[in-house]
């Protein structure tokens, strides 16, 4: 998964905090990487980002801290399909992407 992320135009890894692993486009965290999850911008808001919670119920859980703005915890390996956490890599990239100054965001292909 980490090397999903940093595949994505613009994408860099940063450490921001000790054992913390991110993947960033711009200065601007868009997946949490862990060894067994990644956190995602998965929604625009709490509400559009608890569908993944109420389907996943044991896969997907609120991000602390971060949560009430739409940021999740997806678990790898369990009931969440891969092209579904890859999808919602592209989603919350794409989503922080959108946020940045049009002169600081990468070229898409």
């Amino acid at each position: 998964m980490r090397d999903y992320c940093l595949a994505k135009p613009g994408a860099w890894a940063d450490q921001p905090w000790e054992g913390d692993f991110v993947a960033k486009v711009g200065d601007k965290i868009f997946a949490f990487m862990g060894s067994e999850s990644v956190g995602l911008k998965c929604g625009a808001n709490r509400a559009e980002a608890d569908e993944w919670v109420l389907q996943y119920r044991d896969d997907a859980s609120v991000m602390a801290y971060i949560g009430r703005s739409g940021w999740n915890t997806l678990r790898l390996g369990g009931a969440i399909p891969d092209d579904e956490i890859r999808e919602a890599v592209d989603v919350s990239y794409e989503t922080i992407v959108a946020k940045l100054p049009k002169s600081r965001r990468p070229p898409h292909d």
